[in-house]
């Protein structure tokens, strides 16, 4: 058995045994600039009541050199992954002395060396389970308790936690610091960042309260880092928090951390939010980057309510910090910021997500069964965050905002710093609403699949039968020629077959408004409309919820790509909404690569680059719609090389007027011309000269494994598979160059070999990077024969393993039957 593998079952067994009062934890990390140590001292000291005689402390390091139960030491009882105490009484003081392992892998405490200065930084990642790579604990999230860190640092980093350090020695060598102790907190949300970290500082203030601000990242990104707009975003939002949840905010400071190598987008530490850095734009960026990072900060914002101060007690309510932070996240986005249009980036692009999630044989219903940690790990997908807020989203309509938030209120005071499941919830909403909410749970929240919505001879139909609350908008062009709504017609649907009488228009849009969480098809007429008047369409709302019918009519072979192909080429040009032209832009390129026939295929490559490179020509110099243009120039020239000449020349200096040429931009069409054969080592080698920076060296990976020879396949390959010293991001690089040009001519030779190593990956390597190899290197194949067999051979491997060889079965069978389709 993986005694790393926590189930459910034992640690509701644990909890209900064993009562946590207290952590202190000290960490040494005054030796962390040395890259060739390999861990750090580790020391817990945890008061724990109990009623059993043995429990287990969980902890994942590199030793264990000796525990202290009750004052006395005993004998070391450690498999590696839990450490096993007796001899206990009512209350007890345990004492772990441990050595923790420094992570590549973004797990625990990950250490970063940077290439441009050589600085040393470091943070921490847990979720869902890895403070038990840093400090022995009760890994899970109901065994809440205070906790307070000390850390041993070199005397010139910046060392930062949950709470504000109480004490400081520093003798000019090193430092100690003591921190303030927490509020009960899981184990999940501790955090600490230490290094040569920038920093810069505000406040927040409403009535009496004042909150410290600060912001970091990394000294050489300190010139990149716009950090009054961070802050602008952050006091709007706990403005608007603050009004809503009529709760203060209780953390007592509220910094933000942008950290390289980062798995996640961000992770809502209390008072300690840590970002990827990518949010640090080292060039132009387009407003749906911008939009992005601010719908990011609000979500995680809004989980200092939802998660840290009223937790899950167990994964299987994953949703009841994700899905309302999603939601909360756009809400405060489109009512607090600038960024009013976050709903048609929601609609458009999270609620894809969903879709394609909630279609897979995998899909599990919002509230799931998870039975262990790896389960849960698979559970930060499409249906915890996106479906779960499309269906918030339902039912603050169906309740009352007002209702909605008052219960909201009243869920926070009544389980502040405790843990709730969802009857928790139901029963505070259904005192504020009135309404008995069992019906609509077992409706939205314990089933699975999406519906489809379509109109047919005066009767919306429904596959997947559920009550919706929508809207059908029917739209018809002004004097002026836009297509602008003229009537709404607002509707409750249960059974399969809904009656309605509607009086004919250009465009009937089901789901106007995007109320509900459903795929809608437009019917001939409608379609028609679109197809000759997309552009005409002035609501933003409207375009979007249009592109995601177009979208899901394509891949469900419903709407011939080949006509998708053509709106997407006549009407993504004029494409005022960035979030929209970004999704749109991916979703040709995808539909060229996945869902056309070869001969098809060749053709739509060649066109699609051309509609790339003339309407980059086409655009307003410095404009965002520039430069989205060119990162779909970039993207379709790595399939196709009939512009490489073109791009060579841009690269060197005759770009379109007005393009910012940043690092990130030149990596991505250098990657363009090496995938087809048009750039040399030596190209790739003085670009990384230019750019020799963390992002660079990443990029120059992925650049050198887009070669399209043999050799250089092979040798990508065997390292993505074989080189463990490789970083989560290199990793990523690799398959990234590896998958480039979609050669699989050079790289089907490897798709038995990817079969047969599987197993060995999932036992040997952490998750987070085995699930990067799954997925990664999963192969796309012409037939499902070889993932059927391995499928059907290895009905014993670990869940977790499975489901995602499902679902690449399912994407490659979906891809399959598409092109067959068309």
């Amino acid at each position: 058995m993986n005694t790393a593998n926590l189930t459910r079952s034992e640690t509701a067994a644990r909890s209900a045994a064993v009562t946590v009062r207290d952590y202190s934890v000290e960490l040494d990390l005054s030796h962390a600039q040395d890259q060739t140590r390999a861990g750090f001292a580790t020391t817990t000291t945890v008061v724990f009541d109990a009623t059993a005689e043995q429990t287990w402390l969980d902890f994942i390091g590199l030793s264990v050199e000796s525990v202290t139960v009750n004052g006395a030491d005993v004998a070391v009882a450690y498999d590696g992954a839990r450490i096993t105490v007796g001899g206990l009484a009512e209350t007890n003081v345990v004492v772990v002395r441990g050595t923790g392992a420094y992570s590549r892998s973004g797990e625990g405490l990950h250490r970063f060396l940077d290439p441009v200065d050589g600085q040393t930084y470091l943070y921490t990642q847990y979720e869902p389970a890895d403070a038990r790579r840093v400090f022995a604990c009760f890994e899970q999230p109901d065994m809440k308790a205070p906790f307070t860190f000390a850390v041993t640092a070199p005397a010139a980093w910046q060392v930062v936690s949950n709470r504000p350090f109480a004490a400081i020695q520093n003798n000019g060598l090193i430092q100690n610091v003591a921190f303030s102790p927490t509020l009960p907190i899981s184990t999940y949300i501790t955090a600490l960042a230490a290094g040569p970290y920038h920093r810069v500082e505000s406040s927040w203030t409403r009535g009496e309260l004042t909150i410290p601000l600060g912001v970091y990242c990394r000294a050489s990104l300190a010139r990149h880092l716009d950090a009054d707009t961070i802050f602008e975003v952050t006091k709007q939002g706990l403005d608007f928090f603050a009004a809503h949840f009529d709760y203060p905010y209780p953390w007592g400071k509220y910094d933000q951390v942008f950290v390289p190598e980062y798995n996640l987008g961000a992770m809502e530490n209390p008072g300690l939010v840590t970002f990827t850095e990518a949010y640090v734009f080292r060039g132009a960026a387009t407003a749906a980057q911008y939009e992005g990072r601010a719908n990011t900060i609000l979500h995680e914002m809004a989980h200092m309510w939802f998660g840290d101060l009223v937790t899950m007690v167990w994964w299987d309510d994953l949703w009841l910090k994700e899905s309302f932070a999603d939601y909360m996240g756009a809400l405060a986005s489109a009512e607090a910021t600038e960024w009013t249009e976050a709903w048609v980036a929601f609609a458009n692009r999270r609620k894809a997500w969903a879709y394609l999630q909630d279609q897979l044989p995998t899909t599990h219903p919002i509230v799931a069964d998870i039975t262990d940690l790896e389960a849960a790990k698979l559970n930060f997908d499409g249906i915890t965050y996106a479906k779960g807020a499309s269906v918030l989203k339902q039912l603050v309509a169906y309740v009352g905002r007002e209702e909605f938030f008052s219960g909201v209120r009243r869920y926070f005071r009544t389980h502040a710093f405790a843990n709730t499941t969802l009857d928790d919830l139901l029963t505070e909403l259904s005192a504020e609403s009135g309404r008995d909410l069992a019906g609509w749970a077992r409706a939205w929240l314990q089933t699975t699949g999406v519906s489809t919505l379509t109109l047919e001879d005066g009767e919306i139909v429904q596959t997947d039968p559920r009550p919706h609350r929508l809207a059908v908008g029917l739209y018809d062009f002004d004097a002026a020629g836009e297509l602008v709504i003229r009537e709404r017609v607002d509707l409750d649907i249960v059974d399969e077959r809904t009656p309605i009488a509607l009086p004919p228009a250009p465009l009937r849009l089901l789901n106007d408004g995007d109320l509900t969480y459903a795929k809608v098809r437009l019917d001939m007429d409608s379609l028609a409309t679109v197809q000759s008047s997309l552009d005409r369409v002035s609501d933003p709302l409207a375009r979007g919820l249009i592109w995601s019918a177009l979208w899901n009519a394509t891949r469900d072979g419903e709407l011939a790509a080949g006509r998708y192909l053509s709106m997407a080429r006549d009407f993504a040009p004029a494409e005022t909404n960035m979030a929209l032209l970004t999704a749109v832009l991916a979703n040709a390129s995808f539909t060229i690569d996945h869902y056309l026939p070869a001969a098809a295929r060749d053709r739509w490559r060649g066109d699609w680059l051309e509609t790339c490179w003339a309407t980059l020509h086409l655009s307003a110099p410095g404009s965002g719609a520039q430069l989205a243009w060119a990162r779909a120039t970039a993207a379709a020239g790595t399939v196709e090389g009939s512009r490489a000449t073109d791009i060579r020349a841009i690269l060197l200096g005759r770009a379109p007027e007005g393009l910012a040429l940043d690092p990130d931009l030149r990596w991505a069409l250098w990657t363009a011309l090496a995938a087809t054969d048009a750039a040399q080592v030596g190209d790739l080698d003085a670009e990384l000269e230019r750019d020799n920076t963390a992002s660079g060296r990443t990029a120059h990976l992925r650049a050198l494994a887009a070669r399209p020879d043999s050799d250089v396949k092979a040798s990508a390959w065997a390292r993505a598979l074989d080189d463990t010293t490789l970083t989560n991001d290199h990793l990523d690089a690799i398959i990234d160059g590896v998958r480039a040009g979609r050669r699989r001519d050079l790289i089907a030779r490897y798709d038995d070999a990817y079969f047969a190593k599987l197993r060995a990956v999932w036992d040997q390597r952490s998750i987070e990077i085995a699930r990067r190899l799954v997925v990664g290197l999963f192969p796309a194949a012409d037939a499902l024969e070889g993932v059927d067999r391995w499928l059907a051979e290895n009905t014993d491997a670990p869940g977790a393993l499975r489901r995602l060889v499902i679902e690449q079965r399912d994407h490659l069978a979906r891809d399959l039957r598409v092109r067959a389709v068309n």
